[in-house]
This record gives C-alpha cells, structure tokens and sequence, in this order.
C-alpha cells in the first residue's frame, strides 16, 4: 500500500490551477461585427442609464428592466435614428440591460429595496424576498 504523508498540506487551489489565458485573432469581418455588437450595446447601456436617471431626477418611480427595455430597444428599433440596433442579436442588447444592474448604484438600490442598509448582509441580494422580513 502506499504511505500518505500528513506532514505535507496542500490546499485545493496549490494543486488545481483554474485560471487560463486565450488570445483570439478576429479575422476583419468579425472585428467589424464584434465593434458592431459593442457599439450597439454601448448606446443601450447609456440610453438606459439617462432614461433611469432622468426618471429618478423627475420623482418617478424605478423604472423595471421590463419597462427599459420596450422603451430602449423594442421602440428605439422602430425609430429613424437607431433602426440599426435591429442589425445585431437582441441577447447582446438584453445583456447590456443586465449589465446596468450590475452597476455598484443599483446594487446599492437593490440592497435598500429590502429594508437593510448596503452594508448590512441580508442573504435575499436584494430582490426584498429577505428571511429577515418573514420572522414569526
């Protein structure tokens, strides 16, 4: 059989490394389309923000990923001036609306929507569907 040596300890990360490295090489047709994706996506994460903070400067209520994006992406297609944002896939536009919330403000905004400061851990990550909120 064999000996284990429990003098020697090594952590899970010391002996699994899970970090890689890729460098990809877009050919100038992906480039354009990977600029074309990147741009649209751009325009809608900042079309969405002013559209949230003008709201907020206004004294409306927040408005709901639903409401930014029949406002930013399914009717600004209609339009003259962003007709093109129906050229790249909606799943980068959505993901552009995700990203918003990703933002440290509105995890901040989360966070208060339940009841507990930022600081607090509530376990609920915002959404108000806290244990705490539940006690008997």
């Amino acid at each position: 059989m064999y000996e284990h040596d429990l003098s020697c300890t090594w952590t899970y990360n010391q002996l699994v490394r899970l970090r890689y490295n890729f460098r990809i090489y877009p050919t100038v047709g992906q480039q354009q389309s990977l600029a074309r994706a990147l741009g649209c996506a751009r325009v809608v994460f900042n079309d969405a923000l002013r559209a949230r903070k003008e709201a907020h400067a206004a004294g409306q209520p927040y408005l709901s990923d639903g409401e930014l994006s029949k406002v930013v992406i399914t009717q600004a297609k209609k339009t003259v001036e962003r007709a093109w944002l129906g050229e790249v896939s909606s799943v980068v536009l959505q993901q552009a609306l995700a990203d918003l919330n990703a933002t440290p403000a509105s995890r901040s905004r989360r966070a208060e929507s339940c009841g507990f400061r930022r600081s607090a851990t509530c376990g609920c990550g915002g959404r108000g569907s806290c244990r705490r909120n539940r006690r008997q």
